[in-house]
């Protein structure tokens, strides 16, 4: 009996945590605790095996890096950062799993999901924390932040819209006209 009272106060707290939460915000949060306790989906005594595995593929267990990256395809190198950031620190398997990420990490897990190395691997690092995907750890070490996390889980894969490096390239044109625009009003030509 102690047994189910445990279980309805955890239903009671779980419930009343969620009720203040619009849908989207509910469905991402237990999203998140689900992958947090390492839990595919949860199966109900009626429910059959083929009925959890068909489960949105963002409930359910990744197998590798490569899976992740072929699921969520990222468009660039920082895309491919955070990627990586959230595999080792939500995904992988216990003795892989890490809250911060180097260019050697980075340089193996790129080849472990067949992504193409940058030019440059020890520069994707602070490219992908000034996109605003990682925050410094100190020493080399970068650690995925927020903006990172909603990226993979909640942005990608991209259908149909721009990539990052796109929008970055149309804001950066749109600057430069308004700059220009601005000048040609303060002289006059």
């Amino acid at each position: 009996m102690a047994e189910k009272d445990r279980e309805l106060e955890a239903i009671r707290t779980v419930i009343g945590a969620l009720d203040p939460l619009d849908e989207q915000e509910k469905s991402r949060v237990l999203e998140y605790v689900l992958k947090r306790l390492q839990m595919a989906a949860v199966r109900g005594p009626s429910q059959t095996a083929s009925q959890v595995s068909s489960v949105p593929s963002a409930t359910r267990p990744v197998a590798d890096i490569r899976s992740l990256k072929e699921e969520k395809q990222p468009r660039s190198a920082n895309e491919m950062a955070a990627l990586v950031a959230y595999y080792l620190s939500e995904l992988a398997p216990d003795g892989e799993r890490s809250d911060t990420i180097n260019a050697n990490t980075l340089r193996q897990y790129f080849k472990m999901a067949a992504f193409r190395l940058p030019r440059e691997p020890k520069q994707t690092l602070p490219n992908a924390a000034a996109a605003g995907y990682l925050d410094t750890a100190g020493r080399g070490e970068y650690r995925l932040n927020p903006v990172g996390y909603n990226l993979v889980v909640h942005a990608l894969p991209r259908e149909g819209g721009k990539s990052a490096g796109a929008v970055a390239a149309f804001r950066g044109a749109r600057m430069k006209t308004h700059k220009r625009t601005a000048r040609k009003k303060k002289t006059g030509r």
